[in-house]
This record gives C-alpha cells, structure tokens and sequence, in this order.
C-alpha cells in the first residue's frame, strides 16, 4: 500500500468534494456558504489566490485533502480531512507538513485555522505540531469555536 501527498489536479474535482461533504456529514455540520464555494470551486476559492491544496493519495485514490488560503502574513489551512478507512496512517500529519513546507517555501510567517471543539483528534493533531490556540474571532464559520496559529 503506497500513499502520497499531491497537488491538487483538476481529475481530483470530485474526490475533494465527496471527502469534504463526508466530513461536514460525520460531524453533524451544516454545508455552510463557504464550504459551498471551497467545494464547488477549489480553484476560485483556494488556487486562484495563491493557495494551494493537496490530496492524500493511498494506491492511487485519494483518501485525503487538505488546502491553504493565503491571509494577511501567511495562509489558514482549511479543510484537512482524511477518510475513516484511511485514518491512523499518519496522512493528516503528512497532509499538515506539506502545508506548513509549501507555506515556508514563500516566506509565510503564520499558519492559522479555524476548527470546531468536537473534533478532537484534529486539535490534537494541531497542539502536537505546534499551534497554540487563540482568543475567538469573528468568522465566516457558525461551527468554529476554536482557533489556532503556528508561528513559522
């Protein structure tokens, strides 16, 4: 079983929005409007803007994504999920290093996300790599309670 983290390839259109419907739906969230536009225009909403994504491949299908949205000093990752059968593999953690690589790669001085309290296994992924939580913000996002940034 082989498994790589890729960019982004238009062939993966359908599979990055099955993987971010299904994790809206196994947390129990709403497809909000801007779940809507990442999901239906991964290119308008992440690469057109100098960000990029990636996907967790394992043999040839994708199992996993995660995207960057450059921000102000930096980028906010953004839709990180991995599929059930896939998980425990280490690809979220591959997934987070080619976000945090591709950022450093341009001079990016901050990684920062939004998340929910529920999805702890993410949370602690995060802390492990080294975000620190921050005082709530306004935001897009009616499911985000929890924010976080890495200093690079």
């Amino acid at each position: 079983m082989s498994a790589a983290i890729v960019d982004f390839r238009p062939d993966h259109a359908a599979a990055w929005a099955a993987l971010n419907r299904a994790w809206l739906a196994e947390g129990g969230f709403e497809v909000e409007a801007k779940d809507l536009k990442a999901i239906d225009d991964p290119h308008g909403a992440f690469l057109a803007g100098g960000g990029r994504i990636f996907i967790a491949e394992r043999d040839g299908a994708a199992v996993g994504c995660c995207a960057l949205i450059r921000i102000d000093g930096g980028f906010e990752v953004s839709k990180m999920t991995v599929t059930p059968v896939a998980r425990g593999l280490g690809l979220a953690r591959s997934l987070l290093e080619a976000c945090e690589a591709a950022a450093r790669e341009v001079g990016a001085k901050r990684l920062y996300l939004e998340t929910n309290s529920a999805l702890k296994p993410a949370i602690a992924l995060y802390e492990s790599a080294g975000f620190i939580r921050l005082p709530p913000r306004p935001t897009p996002y009616a499911r985000a309670d929890v924010f976080m940034e890495k200093r690079l």
